[in-house]
């Protein structure tokens, strides 16, 4: 798993890389069928990998 795969609380959680968005939308795109890319999370995990990256200055 990662490091966010830690599901109790207190956890804490990597913030969402560009990388990271990218692979999560590749992923999708072989497999539309898929629960991830059903539910729209691919573009939320771009939107938050954009934000992530304003908010760093990159």
């Amino acid at each position: 798993m990662g490091k966010n795969s830690g599901r109790g609380t207190g956890s804490r959680r990597a913030s969402m890389t560009p990388q990271a968005a990218s692979r999560v939308q590749s992923a999708s795109a072989k497999n539309p069928g898929s629960r991830t890319a059903q539910t729209g999370f691919p573009a939320r995990a771009q939107s938050a990998a954009a934000k992530g990256s304003r908010a760093a200055g990159n």
